[in-house]
């Protein structure tokens, strides 16, 4: 298990997450009340999902001719974020279908009172070549992601 810190200097782990990237909530995130706009977080998403596949060696567009674009997205808010918040964004690919990743989220705001789940989401992304149809997950990406997570299904 992969343990991070939030800026808050609180260590944070979330089984069964292996991965998980650091963020704070920025002015421009915010409404005038200072909470986080809800389209925001998909910004968040896409920067972990792209600091995982970094961690994993893995092109961040996607390797040649396998281009994922997100099929579905499935968003449950349970708490605001608000200005100056501490986040992690816990990222894990949970299956690896025939041209397909689903991947798991969870937001969590990490303050001196704990960690609290903020935001949990899951997003499958199809991989598709130039003509803009699937194509199969490269060996390498399934192979990459397999040994981290020690057997994505």
């Amino acid at each position: 298990m992969r343990t991070a810190t939030g800026d808050a200097g609180d260590e944070v782990s979330r089984s069964p997450f292996r991965f998980s990237l650091t963020a704070s909530v920025e002015l421009a995130d915010t409404d005038l009340y200072g909470v986080v706009y809800y389209g925001r977080y998909t910004r968040l998403f896409d920067r972990a999902v792209a600091a995982y596949r970094r961690h994993l060696d893995l092109p961040p567009l996607g390797a040649p001719d396998h281009f994922p674009v997100v099929r579905r997205m499935e968003v449950e808010y349970l708490a605001s974020a608000r200005y100056g918040d501490a986040l992690m964004v816990f990222v894990r690919v949970s299956r690896i279908g025939e041209t397909s990743l689903t991947v798991d989220l969870v937001i969590c705001r990490v303050d001196a009172e704990g960690p609290e789940d903020l935001v949990i989401a899951q997003i499958v992304a199809v991989g598709l070549d130039e003509e803009g149809r699937p194509s199969p997950v490269p060996a390498e990406t399934r192979a990459a992601i397999t040994a981290f997570e020690g057997g994505a299904r």
